[in-house]
């Protein structure tokens, strides 16, 4: 298994990356599919009930159904940056309350792609709040589980 490292992106920010033995683009069509976003999720909490497109784009909205603490509920959130070049991949999507989860792909060889997700609560409503109720700790957890196991499936 490839070991997932911590990357700093200031106070609010919770930052992982890894690097996965495919291509950029392979990833990047599984990020950029809201209705993939499930198969990536190492959190448990992203479910497979989604409403929007199948391929995100810049300010496109997309609901996904969730469940924390045994309490199932829908977030829509927006796309707030979205990259698609050769050298580097960026989606970026943020949540009503303000916080935002942000994916960056970088090929660094033909079947080689550095990955960072981050969760950024930066911008969050109640930053504190986020911190207090643990969802911070909760999502380093969960980002940890989710490139462990996208770098376990292309091992």
């Amino acid at each position: 298994m490839a070991t997932v490292t911590n990357v700093d992106k200031g106070k609010h920010a919770i930052s992982r990356r890894v690097t996965v033995a495919t291509d950029a683009n392979t990833l990047f069509d599984i990020v950029a599919d809201p209705h993939r976003h499930s198969q990536l999720d190492g959190s448990g909490t992203v479910k497979d009930n989604v409403k929007g497109p199948t391929r995100l784009g810049p300010g496109d909205k997309f609901s996904v159904g969730m469940k924390q603490f045994g309490v199932p509920y829908k977030i829509t959130s927006t796309v707030t940056e979205f990259v698609d070049d050769a050298e580097r991949k960026v989606l970026e999507w943020q949540h009503p309350m303000g916080h935002r989860w942000r994916w960056e792909l970088v090929q660094t060889g033909p079947t080689s792609t550095e990955v960072t997700e981050s969760f950024l609560y930066d911008t969050a409503k109640s930053p504190k709040i986020l911190e207090v109720l643990g969802q911070t700790k909760a999502n380093s957890k969960g980002i940890t589980a989710t490139l462990e196991k996208l770098s376990s499936k292309y091992s």
